[in-house]
C-alpha cells in the first residue's frame, strides 16, 4: 500500500491544515480566466462575490460584490488573505476607484447567532449584489451559488472553490470585504480593549479565547461560538474558525 504523502515545513515540522491549504492556495493563479469565459458567453458585468469573517468569534461577517472593467485592469489582486495589511489597503482603494461598479454589506454577531454564520454568509453577499448599480448579469462566487434575485429566476454565476486565489474579481471582494471588516471591528478596540480586537479582528488567539473564559464575552461577540472559546481544544469543535486568520498569520510570517 503506498504511503501517504505528509506535507512538512522547511525545518521537517509537519503543516498544519491551515499552513497546507495556504501553501496550496499561494501555487494557484489569480487570472480573468473564468470572467472571460463568461464575457465569452455573453456576459457584460461579471461580478466577483466573496465574504469574510465567517470564523472569527467577534462582530459581523461582510461580504462584498465587485464588477471589475475588462478593459482597465487591476494589478496584484489576489485572495485578501494572502496579502500584507498595506497591500490590501492599496488594493482596495484602487478596486473601490477603478471598478464598474462595487458594495459591501453586513450582517451583525446578533444576526448570526440567530441564523447560523453559513445563513448569515448568504444574507450578505445577497445585501451586497442587491446594492450593485447597475446590477450584474453573471457571478462569479466563491464555493456557493445563490438565488440572487430570486429562487425562481437566479442569475447565472459560476461557483469556485478557493475562487478568492483563481478569479480577479472575486479576489477584489474580498479584498474590499477584508479592508472594511478589518476596519469595523478595530473601531471596537478602544471599546473593548481587554480583547486586543485591533490585532486579533475578532479571531480566535490564545489570549482572545482566556480572555473570554475570564471575563466573558462582549455584547458583540457571537454567543453562538462560545463552544469555540470554551473548548480546551477548540480545532476539534469547530475546525474552519480557525482556518482564516491562521493562514493570515502564516502568510505573515
Amino acid at each position: 500500500m503506498p504511503r501517504k504523502l505528509k506535507l512538512v515545513s522547511p525545518d521537517g515540522k509537519p503543516l498544519s491544515k491551515a499552513a497546507a491549504k495556504l501553501r496550496l492556495l499561494k501555487r494557484l493563479k489569480c487570472t480573468t480566466r473564468y470572467e472571460k469565459r463568461a464575457w465569452d458567453s455573453g456576459a457584460k458585468l461579471v461580478a466577483g462575490v466573496d465574504e469574510v469573517g465567517r470564523g472569527s468569534l467577534f462582530g459581523p461577517v461582510v461580504a462584498a460584490a465587485v464588477i471589475l472593467d475588462p478593459n482597465d485592469r487591476i494589478k496584484g489582486l489576489r485572495d485578501s488573505k494572502l496579502l500584507p495589511a498595506e497591500r490590501r489597503q492599496l488594493l482596495a482603494e484602487r478596486i473601490r476607484e477603478r471598478a464598474i461598479a462595487w458594495a459591501i454589506a453586513a450582517v451583525d454577531s446578533a444576526r448570526i447567532d440567530q441564523i447560523n454564520i453559513y445563513q448569515a454568509s448568504r444574507v450578505a453577499m445577497m445585501a451586497a449584489l442587491a446594492q450593485l448599480d447597475p446590477a450584474p448579469d453573471h457571478l462569479l462566487i466563491d464555493a456557493m451559488r445563490l438565488d440572487w434575485p430570486s429562487a425562481e429566476a437566479p442569475c447565472p454565476q459560476t461557483k469556485l472553490i478557493h475562487g478568492d486565489a483563481l478569479s480577479a474579481s472575486i479576489a477584489a471582494a474580498s479584498i474590499i470585504a477584508k479592508v472594511e471588516r478589518d476596519r469595523m471591528v478595530s473601531a471596537w478596540d478602544l471599546v473593548f480593549p481587554i480583547y486586543r480586537l485591533a490585532s486579533n479582528k475578532g479571531y480566535f488567539t490564545k489570549h482572545h479565547a482566556a480572555t473570554l473564559r475570564e471575563h466573558g464575552p462582549s455584547p458583540l461577540h457571537r454567543q453562538s461560538f462560545a463552544p469555540v472559546w470554551m473548548a480546551s481544544h477548540p480545532q476539534e469543535v469547530l475546525e474552519f474558525m480557525l482556518e482564516e486568520k491562521e493562514q493570515e498569520l502564516v502568510a505573515g510570517s
